[in-house]
C-alpha cells in the first residue's frame, strides 16, 4: 500500500482526477464554455485540459510530456507549450501553440487542426493558412464575425485571422518594438501577451513588455488604457497606475477588465480606467484560498470570465486553476499545490521544502536532507517530524550543535552502526558528520572550494557531492557528481578516488581511473562491500568492488521505461538507490516517476508508480507518484522523497 508518511504531495504532474487530486505542469491560460466547463492550456505537460464543473480534470487533446505538431483527435495530436486558449458559440477551442509558432483548432469532439502557421520557428508572414508565420504566439480571442486575434509576442504585433484562413498584421509592426499609440501598424507593442475583447468590438491587450493595458477600437485606434510604463503595482487612475508584467486580460459583461500580473495579483479596470487590486497582495506570493486580501498567488497567466461574473485564473506558479467570485473570494478548483515549508509536526502536519535524500537507523527512525530548507529532518516511526539539524531557511557552513550548526544544500544522507549520520552537502562542497547527539562537524572538504584533490579533512576538494554511503569499518563512500567520481573517505577522513577520472564524463566500465561516469547520484553497498551507483545521466545502474572495478548492472544506456534483465532494461535519470536485506536494489528511477526493484542478477522490474505519469495516487500498488528521490528500506517498508513530502510503502514487493 502506498501512502504519504510525512509532508503535503502536491506540485508539478499531468495527473487526472477530481480537484486538487488533479495535477497540472505549468497551465498557462484557461477558457470557459457556456455550460461551465474549462479548457486548460497545460502548456509545460503539452496538453489541453477539461475541468468540468463538478471539478473532474481529464486530458482532451494531446499527450503529456510529448512536445510535438501533430494532428489528429484526442491523444493522437500533440502540441508544444500551448499558450492560449479561446471557445466559440460551437464549443471549438483556439489554441495559440507557442513553440510550434502555429494556430490550432480543436473541435468540441478533441479533433485537432493546424489552421494557421507551419511548426518550426520562423519569421512572421502574412499570407493563408498554412503560409502564414507566427513568431511565437501567445494570447487569442474571438470576435463576433469569427474573426480571431492573435499577439504575435516574439514579433511585438496584433495578427488578425479570417474564418478563411487569411493571416494579416493588423496592429504593431514586426520587430519594431514601442509604446507609441495609433492606427494599426502605425502603433507599437513590446512583447504583448493577453487579449480580450468588449461586446462593442474594443480589443484589450497586456502589453507585458511596456507594463501597460492597451485599447484598440475596432477603428483601429491604439491607446493607452492605464499603465505608466514603470514596472510596479501601483492603483490608481489610467497612466497614474502601474502594473508589473501583465499577462492574462478578461472583461466581464459590464467591460471592466481584470488583469493577471507577476506581482502575485489580479488587477481591475473600469471601463473609464480606475485601477484597483482585486485579489491578492503585490508582492507577496503563495497559495492561500480566502478573500481578496489573504488570498495568495504565484506567477499568474491567463484569466477568464464566465456568465456568472465568476473569475477563473491559470496559476502557474502553483500548478493550479484559481477561482475567484464576483466579491472577491478566493478558491482552488484544481491542482495538487505544492505546500512547502519549514514547519515540525506529526504526518501531513509537517512541511519539508524539495527533500532528497532518506536514511533509516536501526530503530526504524528516518532522517532526511531537506535540501531548500537547508536542514536535516527526523521523523520517528510515529511520523512524528522534527528538525534534527541545521537552521531553517539559513545557509551556512558552521559546525555545531543541532539548530546550531548550518548547512548549504545537504542532499545524500547515511546512518551508521551507532547513529552517526554523513551528509553530502551539495553547495558547501563538503561532507559533515553528525552524532547522534546532533554534534555536526566538517569531515571532509572544505566549504565553498569546489575541486577534486585527495587528502586528508579539509585539504581535499568535491565537486557538487550528491549521495554517501557508509560501511562497518566506518568508511565513507561519496557520489562526486561534478567530478564524475567516486571517492573514498576514511574513518581518519583520508579522501581518495576509488573509480573515475574527474572531468571526464563517460560511461565506460574499468578499473580505478580507467572507468568513467557521467553523472553518479545515489550510491549504497552490500553485505560484500560492493557499490552500487546510479548513474542518472547514463542512465544504468553500475557495480563497483571493493578493488574498484567497474561494471554495468542494469541499463541500455538509452532513456526509456523497459524492464527486463541486465542492459536490456531502461531508466530514465535515476537518482538515489537502497538495498534490502535480500540483496534486492530499490531504485528513484526520477525521470519515469517510478521506483524500480533489481534483483542480485539484474532482474528489472516497476515496483511502484506508472511511467510517464506524474502526480500522486495513495492506495494499492503500482499507485502514482511523482519525481521521487532519496529512498530507504525499512524491514519491509519503503520510504521515498517525493517534492515536498516523504511516501511510504508497506510490503514492498
Amino acid at each position: 500500500m502506498l501512502s504519504v508518511f510525512a509532508g503535503q504531495v502536491g506540485g508539478r504532474g499531468n495527473l487526472d482526477g477530481t480537484g486538487t487530486n488533479a495535477w497540472f505542469y505549468n497551465p498557462e491560460d484557461v477558457a470557459v464554455d457556456t455550460a461551465g466547463n474549462l479548457f486548460v492550456a497545460d502548456r509545460s505537460n503539452q496538453v489541453i485540459r477539461k475541468i468540468t464543473s463538478a471539478g473532474v480534470v481529464t486530458t482532451f487533446a494531446g499527450v503529456a510530456g510529448k512536445c510535438g505538431a501533430v494532428d489528429g483527435a484526442g491523444s493522437a495530436a500533440e502540441f508544444c507549450e500551448p499558450s492560449g486558449i479561446t471557445i466559440d458559440g460551437a464549443g471549438n477551442l483556439y489554441v495559440t501553440d507557442f513553440l510550434n509558432s502555429t494556430i490550432r483548432k480543436i473541435t468540441s469532439a478533441g479533433v485537432v487542426s493546424t489552421i494557421a502557421g507551419v511548426a518550426g520557428p520562423s519569421d512572421p508572414v502574412d499570407g493563408t493558412g498554412p503560409n502564414a508565420r507566427f513568431n511565437s504566439p501567445y494570447g487569442i480571442v474571438l470576435d463576433a464575425a469569427g474573426n480571431l486575434y492573435v499577439t504575435d509576442s516574439g514579433a511585438d504585433t496584433i495578427r488578425k485571422i479570417t474564418p478563411a484562413g487569411v493571416v494579416s498584421t493588423v496592429y504593431g509592426a514586426t520587430y519594431q518594438a514601442g509604446s507609441t499609440d495609433g492606427v494599426g501598424v502605425s502603433a507599437r507593442f513590446s512583447n504583448p501577451r493577453g487579449i480580450a475583447i468588449d461586446a462593442a468590438g474594443n480589443l484589450y491587450v497586456a502589453d507585458a513588455g511596456n507594463n501597460i493595458i492597451r485599447k484598440i477600437t475596432s477603428a483601429g485606434v491604439v491607446s493607452t488604457l492605464a499603465g505608466s510604463g514603470q514596472a510596479g503595482s501601483v492603483d490608481g487612475s489610467g497612466t497614474s497606475a502601474q502594473f508589473l508584467i501583465p499577462f492574462g486580460i478578461t472583461v466581464d459583461a459590464t467591460g471592466n477588465l481584470y488583469v493577471s500580473e507577476q506581482s502575485f495579483s489580479v488587477r481591475k479596470i473600469t471601463p473609464v480606467g480606475s485601477v484597483t487590486t482585486f485579489a491578492g497582495v503585490n508582492g507577496q506570493s503563495g497559495s492561500v484560498d480566502g478573500d481578496s486580501t489573504t488570498a495568495r498567488f504565484s506567477y499568474l497567466y491567463g484569466v477568464t470570465v464566465d456568465s456568472a461574473g465568476n473569475l477563473y485564473v491559470a496559476d502557474g506558479g502553483n500548478n493550479s486553476i484559481r477561482k475567484i467570485t464576483s466579491t472577491g473570494v478566493v478558491s482552488t478548483v484544481a491542482g495538487a499545490v505544492a505546500q512547502t515549508g519549514t514547519t515540525n509536526g506529526t504526518g501531513t502536519t509537517a512541511r519539508f521544502n524539495d527533500p532528497q535524500g532518506v536514511a533509516v537507523d536501526a530503530t526504524g527512525n528516518l532522517f532526511v536532507a531537506d535540501v531548500t530548507n537547508n536542514t536535516i529532518r527526523e521523523i520517528t516511526s510515529a511520523g512524528v517530524v522534527s528538525t534534527f539539524a541545521g537552521s531553517a531557511g539559513q545557509s551556512g557552513s558552521s559546525d555545531g550543535t543541532g539548530t546550531n550548526a548550518q548547512f548549504y544544500g545537504p542532499c545524500g544522507v547515511t546512518v551508521d552502526a551507532n547513529g552517526n549520520l554523513y551528509v553530502a552537502e551539495l553547495y558547501n562542497h563538503t561532507i559533515r558528520k553528525i552524532t547522534s547527539a546532533g554534534v555536526v562537524t566538517t569531515l571532509a572538504g572544505s566549504a565553498g572550494h569546489a575541486g577534486s584533490v585527495d587528502g586528508t579533512g579539509s585539504s581535499a576538494r568535491f565537486d557538487y557531492p550528491t549521495g554517501v554511503v557508509v560501511d562497518v569499518a566506518g568508511n565513507v563512500y561519496v557520489t562526486d557528481a561534478g567530478n564524475a567520481t567516486i571517492r573514498k573517505i576514511t574513518s581518519a577522513g583520508v579522501v581518495s578516488t576509488l573509480a573515475g577520472s574527474a572531468g571526464a564524463y563517460d560511461s565506460v566500465d574499468g578499473t580505478g581511473s580507467d572507468a568513467r561516469f557521467e553523472n553518479p547520484i545515489g550510491i549504497v553497498m552490500d553485505g560484500a562491500g560492493n557499490l552500487y551507483v546510479a548513474d542518472a545521466s547514463a542512465n544504468n545502474i553500475r557495480k563497483v568492488t571493493s578493488a574498484g572495478v567497474v561494471t554495468t548492472l542494469a541499463g541500455s544506456g538509452q532513456a526509456g521505461a523497459v524492464d527486463g534483465s541486465g542492459a536490456n532494461a531502461q531508466f530514465n535519470g535515476p537518482s538515489f538507490i537502497t538495498l534490502d536485506s535480500a540483496g534486492n536494489l530499490y531504485l528513484a528511477d526520477n525521470g519515469n516517476n517510478t521506483i524500480r526493484k533489481i534483483t542480485p542478477t539484474g532482474m528489472v522490474t516497476t515496483v511502484v508508480g506508472r511511467p510517464g505519469i506524474a502526480g500522486f495516487t495513495a492506495g494499492a500498488l503500482p499507485g502514482v507518484i511523482a519525481r521521487p528521490g532519496g529512498i530507504a528500506v525499512y524491514g519491509t517498508t519503503l520510504y521515498a522523497t517525493m517534492d515536498n513530502a516523504v511516501i511510504k510503502v508497506a510490503s514492498v514487493p
